[in-house]
Order: structure tokens, then C-alpha cells, then sequence
């Protein structure tokens, strides 16, 4: 029995991988971050999930507001050393409050990062990446 080009399209359609959007590969790690709007100078502590060239996934103590611009300090080992980078990001999502006394994931995207920076951050993946 043959099919008709309707149900090969249908039929082709599923079992189609869902391939990675990003641009950047994502690591999952456990860092600290400290972050504050931009408009306040209270910096907040925080938790980073997974991190990539273009932004992070973090666990913030407030729940910010899509859009919101927050700066960041994001800490991590690099050999004996604890290196820090500082960037402008923008909340691209939001998605769960864990807990009573939790906090909310979210997705925060660079939008300013000095050459600098980027290059400890890349630096940083890259050592990830051979693991």
C-alpha cells in the first residue's frame, strides 16, 4: 500500500530530532554569583546552574521581571586561583519558584561583557570542555 505525500510529510515529521538552539554550548556547573538591578547598589547572593559564552542559567533569591537588567559578578576556580567576571545581563526567562524559602531559576543573557571577561569566561569553558 502506498502512502500520499500528505502522510509521508506526517510521517516524516516525527522521530526528527530536536536539535540545540543556543549558539553557545551550555556546562553545567555550581558557582556563586552576586547580583543587583541595575538601578540598586544591594548586591543579592546567587547560584549559577549551567553557564555557556552567551549567558547563564541562575538561581536568584528574587523573582526579577523579564526584560529586568542585572549586574552580575560570577565567581569560579581557575587552578589554585578564584577568578571573577562582571557583566550586564538581561532576564530572557523566568520559570520556577523552589521552595518556601527557595529561589527562582531563571535565564539570564549577556547583553555586556568586557574582551576581558569573555576571555577568563571562554578560557574557563574550554578547560571545562576537556573534562
Amino acid at each position: 500500500m502506498e502512502m500520499t505525500e500528505e502522510e509521508k510529510k506526517v510521517k516524516t515529521s516525527f522521530g526528527l530530532a530536536n536539535f540545540e538552539r543556543r549558539r553557545h554550548p551550555r556546562f553545567s556547573v555550581n558557582l556563586p554569583i552576586e547580583y543587583h538591578p541595575v538601578n540598586a547598589t544591594a548586591r543579592h547572593p546567587g547560584r549559577v546552574g549551567n553557564v555557556s559564552e552567551g549567558g547563564v542559567m541562575a538561581y536568584l533569591a528574587e523573582k526579577p521581571e523579564l526584560g529586568q537588567y542585572l549586574q552580575v559578578k560570577l565567581f569560579f576556580p581557575s587552578g589554585s586561583d578564584l577568578q571573577c567576571v562582571e557583566m550586564l545581563t538581561e532576564v530572557s526567562w523566568v520559570d520556577i519558584h523552589l521552595g518556601e524559602n527557595g529561589d527562582y531559576r531563571s535565564g539570564l543573557k549577556f547583553v555586556e561583557i568586557s574582551p576581558e571577561a569573555l576571555n577568563k569566561l571562554s578560557s574557563f569553558l574550554f578547560n571545562l570542555s576537556r573534562i
